[in-house]
């Protein structure tokens, strides 16, 4: 693996798994393996447990770390290639990654979509980029279309809070007052079709995921419906796909609360946080013993872990 797009980049996602969860179980095994190289860490974006469980997982790993924060630390960029750099651009990624791979030994990359243009948020231009241009490995910290990261770290917990070989997963839409990006869903289901789980989607008519995710899956637009019976229920909103970065307005009583965790089989309740709490679910929920919200952000540490020691060591 020389760079960490996407989920399809592990030769071997149970293999990755069991190494992760080895690592967590063995904190000192790998311990300041990499003294001497450097790790930076760009962010287009917001961020606490990315920014945090990379840092200390690059920490426990021997690495010195660099924030870029692309809002105030380095000059603005140009991603267009053959543009004629006569507006507010600054420097071309051409040469920014270039530059930053005589500095670092490794990078992360997190950058959200616009939600404005499907079509160039697709292309998911500023991590490609970053992979086309450096001469250092490159991991994605969140793009416009896919977090890997979150991902990855979702299957270790739901690993180690599974009694059955097949659970029922359920992934449900919930309320948000902002238009969110489709990238934890998205990584999410590719997650659970690799494990082949048995998952389905809710969320209300006209807010489908892209098709080419969808494809072979139940969608319920009834959540009361889709709770029945389930071992595992992932909360997460998203913007609409067809109408793109459309907010919904009306389906308020989305909410995943004790009325609808009642009607599952004992289920874990599951977000990747930041939640919004009694919007998206109750606190009841969020508190509760089945919520393994504050495992799934442990587990980041190991998860950023075990990808930047495996990115290292094939580097």
């Amino acid at each position: 693996m020389k760079n960490f797009y996407n989920l399809n980049d592990l030769e071997d996602i149970n293999l990755s798994i069991s190494e992760i969860l080895d690592i967590k179980n063995n904190t000192h095994k790998n311990e300041k393996i990499f003294n001497n190289k450097i790790i930076g860490l760009i962010f287009f974006n917001s961020s606490l447990r990315t920014r945090m469980s990379t840092f200390k997982a690059s920490k426990n790993l021997g690495l010195e770390t660099f924030f870029i924060n692309i809002s105030n630390n380095i000059w603005s960029l140009e991603f267009e290639d053959g543009s004629i750099m006569n507006s507010s651009k600054v420097e071309h990624i051409k040469d920014a990654a270039r530059v930053i791979s005589q500095y670092c030994d490794i990078i992360g990359v997190r950058s959200f979509p616009s939600l404005e243009n499907k079509e160039k948020d697709l292309e998911d231009h500023i991590i490609r980029s970053f992979i086309k241009y450096s001469n250092i490995p490159v991991f994605n910290m969140e793009s416009s279309i896919a977090h890997p990261l979150q991902a990855l770290t979702d299957l270790v917990t739901i690993k180690e809070n599974l009694n059955l070989s097949k659970p029922k997963i359920l992934l449900t839409w919930a309320p948000h007052i902002k238009p969110l990006p489709h990238a934890v869903p998205n990584s999410f289901i590719r997650a659970m079709r690799k494990m082949n789980f048995d998952i389905s989607i809710a969320n209300p008519k006209g807010f489908n995921l892209n098709s080419d995710i969808l494809e072979g899956l139940k969608i319920n637009n009834n959540q009361l419906d889709a709770f029945k019976g389930v071992d595992f229920v992932y909360a997460k909103n998203w913007s609409s796909f067809k109408n793109y970065g459309e907010v919904n307005n009306k389906n308020y009583d989305w909410i995943v609360d004790e009325n609808k965790m009642n009607e599952t089989n004992n289920a874990k309740f599951m977000h990747c946080l930041p939640i919004r709490r009694n919007l998206v679910a109750s606190d009841n929920v969020i508190d509760s013993q089945q919520s393994l919200v504050l495992e799934q952000s442990k587990n980041r540490i190991y998860t950023a872990q075990y990808i930047i020691k495996t990115l290292l060591k094939n580097g």
